[in-house]
C-alpha cells in the first residue's frame, strides 16, 4: 500500500477523475466513456469493493482516512487527503459524506447472457445454483434517484435480475448508487440492445411479462402473485408516462396495484417495493 498523499492545489491533475461532480450532463458522458464510476461515502466505497470492483483512486478529507484506514491499508490504489475546503473547490459541492473512490467498471453481459446465467434463488436438490426466476425490466426511468432506490428495492426483496431499457438512466451514476446504498453492486443489471424487441429474448427464456400499468385489462397484483408464474418479469416505466405503448403490447399481463382515496398510482421506486414484496 502507498502511503496517503496529501493534495493542496484543486487543479492537481491526479484529483481528475472527482472535478465537476454536479455537472449532469458531463458526468452522464465522462463516467462511461472513461470506464469509471464515483461511490460516495464509507458504507458504498466499502460494498464496492466486497463486490470485487477496483479501485482507481480514493479522494477523502483527513477524518475518513483515520475512520477507513482498514480500506485504505488494502488498496493498491493511491489514496489523496484533501482539506473540507478543498474537496468541495474540485467536486464542486459539499462532501459531507467525506470520502470519495473512482472505481473501475466492469463489461456489462448482454441480456440473453445474464437471462442464462444461474441466479441468487435457492439452490436445487443437487446444490447446482437455479436459474434466475425473478427479474425486473426498468423502462427508461431517468431519474437517478428513482433508479437507485429501485434496485435497492430489488436488492432487499430477491429480484436476481435487473434489465434496463437503452434510455435508462446509468445506475453506476453518484447519485443513483448512494441513493441505492450501494445495492446496484449486489444486483446483477444488462441493458438492451433495443427495446421493445428485447422483450422477446426475455420471453424465449421463459419469462412472463407482467406489466405495471393502469390499463382496462389489468388484475390485481396479488391475483398475478396467485398465479406463481415459474419465472417472472415485472416490468415498470417511466416516471409519469409509464410504460410506453410498445412495452404494454409486448407485456404477457397488465397488472395494476389496488389503491385507496382516489390515488392512481405511486412514484415507480415504491411501486417497484410493492411490486418486489408481493411477488416473492
Amino acid at each position: 500500500m502507498a502511503e496517503p498523499i496529501t493534495v493542496d492545489d484543486p487543479d492537481d491533475p491526479r484529483l481528475h477523475d472527482y472535478t465537476g461532480l454536479t455537472d449532469v450532463q458531463l458526468r452522464r458522458r465522462r463516467e462511461p466513456a472513461e470506464g469509471l464510476f464515483i461511490a460516495e461515502g464509507e458504507k458504498v466505497i466499502r460494498r464496492a469493493l466486497e463486490t470485487g470492483h477496483e479501485a482507481r483512486s480514493v479522494l477523502m478529507t483527513a477524518k475518513w482516512a483515520d475512520v477507513m484506514r482498514d480500506v485504505v491499508e488494502g488498496l493498491a490504489a493511491p489514496v489523496y487527503v484533501v482539506s473540507p475546503e478543498l474537496a468541495e473547490q474540485v467536486t464542486g459541492y459539499h462532501v459531507h459524506r467525506g470520502a470519495l473512490a473512482s472505481m473501475q467498471r466492469r463489461p456489462l453481459p448482454s441480456a440473453d447472457r445474464l437471462l442464462s446465467d444461474t441466479g441468487r434463488s435457492t439452490p436445487g436438490a443437487d446444490g447446482a445454483p437455479a436459474a434466475r426466476r425473478r427479474v425486473a425490466i426498468f423502462e427508461d426511468i431517468v431519474d437517478h434517484a428513482n433508479l437507485g432506490a429501485a434496485f435497492r428495492n430489488a436488492a432487499a426483496l430477491g429480484v436476481d435480475a435487473v434489465l434496463l431499457t437503452p434510455r435508462c438512466a446509468d445506475p453506476l451514476y453518484r447519485r443513483a448508487v448512494k441513493v441505492s446504498m450501494g445495492a446496484v453492486f449486489h444486483v446483477p443489471y444488462a441493458r438492451f440492445a433495443a427495446w421493445p424487441e428485447g422483450a422477446e429474448t426475455v420471453r424465449e427464456h421463459g419469462f412472463v411479462l407482467a406489466a405495471l400499468c393502469l390499463s382496462p385489462t389489468s388484475v390485481p397484483l396479488d391475483e398475478l402473485a396467485a398465479r406463481r408464474p415459474d419465472r417472472l418479469a415485472l416490468m415498470l416505466g417511466t416516471e409519469g408516462e409509464g410504460l410506453s405503448p410498445g412495452a404494454l403490447r409486448a407485456a404477457d399481463a397488465h397488472v395494476r396495484i389496488p389503491m385507496d382515496a382516489g390515488v392512481d398510482s405511486l412514484n415507480v421506486a415504491a411501486a417497484s417495493a410493492v411490486a418486489f414484496y408481493a411477488t416473492r
